[in-house]
């Protein structure tokens, strides 16, 4: 499915919810403790980001959105925190009251590489008082009519009463808004007169008192509470399975994943209901609008923690099918954020780089054999300009695009960038990759990069030539057979 996501920029979305605090410590284990059969974690960096209802506006803002966000913290050092995280985003967050009666929900994650190992929720859940409920709903009031859509994300931390919900759905409704909810609880009917309700499964289970393990259960509990919610479409998310929309009228739709790794669930619900949120507000119809939310949840779940997906992830996400590998080519931004998520799951990155004009057993070998030294292999293949310069006039004979089709068609690689004349120490100063490798011909060469490489605890390896094959050689014998 190729989309013109363009439709997304400067789209007004309003986020309403519980705002909360994720901070992750990250660690090596190296040992189980001696005081108890528990993991020592030799902690090496913390991180905060923003979590809740905060997740959703993040992850809308890396799609290109403009975000207004109404919600509460507390006057602690938690929630300063989250305001500057969202000042950051350029998050616009005048309508974030501080309430000096509740802390910020703060949500501490302990992980070991990708593994979490314990999750601390410091929280203290309750509705909000009379005077600031009403501020909140002031504050939503007065955004909605600058607003292309609403959404709802109801952690269950005392925001979204039912009287919040009731108004944001009318508001909406009239100003012919779409108006999304991430719900939570046993009592959906506070959310009637919402466009689409998210429930994963586990929700759904619960709201519908129908067990949704199984197929039957889903489409029964999903029914349900279409008839009960008092909405007009229940999407039910179904992690691994994909989702299924439930509409009036029509029968359950189902929306598959596509198979790819996943690493953590964390914020996937937040992602969803944002993509789909934004992607009604840019004007898709539903069925379209999900297959963008389901596309940006699988990515999300390939990354550790509450994360958030760009708009170049998720068209290249979606335009896969037309074109095969195509979600590999990244731009060097994109690479050294993926490495640095990839090092903090204890992912070892290959990179190895070259011209690849007119492709041969030989490269593919380097290829495979690269890959075979980590778990990730990025491929830096050299522009037009840069080829011309190494070999001469007449070279490539097969330009960059093609030569990076090629590369990234081949299962052993994981990514492929192009990058021009003197910018390779940049490029990997920027991904900075555990394992360089060029082929046995550079035995007698400088490697560059090397002592890039070694600096920060990598290796260089030389992989043996398969035979005397080489571009070159196969370029002059067939211009001079």
């Amino acid at each position: 499915m190729n989309l013109d996501l363009s439709a997304f920029a400067h789209r007004r979305i309003l986020v309403v919810g519980d705002l909360m605090l994720d901070e992750y410590l990250r660690g090596r284990v190296e040992r189980i403790s001696p005081e108890a059969p528990v993991p020592v974690v030799r902690l090496e960096e913390t991180e905060v980001r923003p979590g809740g209802a905060a997740n959703a506006a993040r992850n809308l803002a890396a799609l290109g959105a403009e975000v207004a966000v109404a919600g509460v913290v507390g006057a602690d050092e938690e929630g300063r925190r989250l305001l500057s995280a969202l000042d950051a985003l350029a998050i616009e967050r005048s309508a974030v009251l501080v309430d000096p009666g509740r802390p910020t929900v703060r949500k501490t994650r302990v992980l070991a590489g990708a593994q979490q190992l314990l999750r601390i929720d410091r929280e203290e859940p309750q509705g909000l008082p009379p005077l600031l409920a009403r501020s909140l709903l002031e504050g939503a009031k007065a955004r909605i009519d600058r607003a292309d859509a609403v959404l709802l994300s109801d952690y269950g931390k005392g925001v979204a009463a039912a009287s919040l919900c009731a108004e944001l759905a009318r508001l909406a409704r009239e100003r012919g808004r779409p108006c999304v909810a991430d719900p939570k609880g046993r009592e959906f009917t506070k959310y009637a007169g919402f466009t689409v309700i998210t429930p994963n499964r586990a929700e759904a289970s619960l709201a519908s008192g129908i067990e949704a393990q199984d197929e039957q259960g889903l489409l029964a509990a999903g029914a349900r509470l279409l008839d009960a919610a008092g909405v007009d479409h229940v999407l039910v998310t179904c992690g691994a399975d994909g989702m299924v929309l439930f509409s009036h009228g029509f029968a359950p739709r189902r929306f598959p994943t596509r198979g790819r790794p996943v690493f953590d669930v964390t914020g996937a619900g937040d992602t969803a209901a944002a993509a789909l949120t934004l992607a009604l507000a840019a004007g898709f119809p539903l069925p379209v609008a999900v297959e963008i939310a389901n596309a940006a949840a699988g990515i999300v779940v390939g990354k550790v923690g509450a994360a958030a997906v760009t708009r170049e992830e998720l068209a290249l996400e979606l335009g896969e099918k037309a074109e095969p590998g195509a979600r590999k080519r990244k731009s060097l931004q994109a690479l050294a954020a993926i490495c640095g998520e990839l090092r903090r799951q204890g992912k070892r990155v290959v990179f190895t780089n070259g011209c690849f004009d007119l492709l041969h057993a030989g490269h593919v070998r380097l290829l495979s054999a690269s890959r075979a030294l980590g778990d990730v292999l990025v491929v830096a293949v050299d522009d037009d300009a840069s080829v011309r310069a190494l070999k001469g006039p007449g070279r490539p004979v097969i330009g960059a695009e093609q030569r990076v089709r090629m590369i990234a068609a081949l299962d052993s690689v994981d990514y492929v960038l192009v990058f021009a004349t003197g910018e390779l120490e940049a490029v990997i100063s920027a991904l900075r990759p555990e394992v360089l490798t060029k082929g046995g011909d550079y035995a007698e060469k400088p490697v560059v990069g090397r002592s890039l490489v070694e600096s920060w605890g990598g290796r260089v390896v030389l992989v043996p030539l398969e035979g005397e094959l080489s571009s070159t050689r196969l370029i002059e014998k067939i211009r001079n057979p």
